[in-house]
């Protein structure tokens, strides 16, 4: 028998295979024709049916009590975030599929403060579309020009995977914020496109993604290789824009008093053309 899919059923079987009988305190008995924990195990250690479980897992029951998911979510080692994840998945209601993808426009004010910072930054869409940029922060990587998409740059271009050492960890940390960011919002065309061209043509996607890993990005370290000025270490923070949804600013800056701002600022003062912030009108 073919399995539902859902969303709630999803997360449950790829979290549950993360968590091995050791992990989770039981003796690892027989055969495992699967990795992690057996659906029966988590339902004992939940303290629920296995036939209760296994219908979560089969998307035949898509209301569970918080009491119920909050001792799956205890079984499977789920932290705040991922807990957080499993309920807006179990409370889902039925949606109306979108026929178009919904635009992301840049507002003014944004453009106007992109333009006055003196560090690279650029503006991200929750798909991660790269929506706007100032001009250092195009000196700074070809991928952060209008029309970008950070992840498919990551995954398929192989000249941006060259521009970050740690491009692997990156493209991690870059999937579980597109999760979180995306929510239980799957039925969406863009994000659609962009999964599925993604899982056709990169392995390493595929497998990141059925992890099903939700993570915010908050304030981390980037490591740049860049051809002019050499390896460059900057700060990253994301700053959600008001009157926007999803919309983020992201500003990347040195240690102040380093050799990464040395660069920074030999890169600042390079002989590239003097523009403004640029846009796209809309996200595709």
């Amino acid at each position: 028998m073919s399995e539902t899919t859902s969303g709630l059923g999803a997360f449950l079987r790829a979290r549950r295979e993360l968590v091995t009988p050791q992990q989770a305190g039981i003796p690892a008995v027989g055969v495992r024709r699967t990795p992690g924990l057996r659906r029966e195990e988590v339902a004992m250690l939940a303290g629920i049916s296995a036939d209760y479980y296994l219908r979560l897992e089969r998307g035949r029951d898509r209301r569970p009590s918080v009491q119920v998911l909050e001792s799956i979510a205890r079984v499977l080692q789920l932290n705040d975030e991922h807990l957080a994840h499993l309920l807006s998945l179990a409370a889902e209601g039925p949606r109306q599929r979108r026929r178009r993808p919904r635009k992301e426009v840049v507002p003014p004010g944004a453009l106007r403060l992109l333009d006055s910072l003196v560090q690279p930054a650029f503006i991200e869409g929750r798909y991660l579309d790269v929506l706007a940029s100032n001009r250092l922060a195009r000196a700074l990587s070809p991928g952060l020009q209008v029309g970008r998409n950070q992840l498919r740059d990551l995954f398929l271009d192989p000249a941006e995977q060259a521009y970050y050492p740690s491009w692997e960890a990156m493209a991690e940390c870059y999937v579980a914020g597109f999760r979180k960011a995306v929510g239980n919002d799957v039925d969406d065309p863009r994000f659609i496109e962009l999964t599925g061209e993604l899982s056709l043509a990169s392995p390493l996607f595929g497998r990141l993604w059925a992890r099903h890993e939700v993570r915010e990005q908050t304030e981390t370290l980037l490591t740049v290789n860049h051809p002019q000025v050499g390896r460059i270490r900057l700060n990253r923070e994301r700053l959600s824009i008001d009157g926007s949804e999803g919309l983020r600013m992201v500003v990347y800056y040195p240690d102040p008093a380093s050799g990464d701002a040395d660069r920074l600022a030999l890169l600042a003062s390079a002989d590239l053309p003097v523009t403004k912030a640029t846009s796209a009108p809309s996200a595709r």
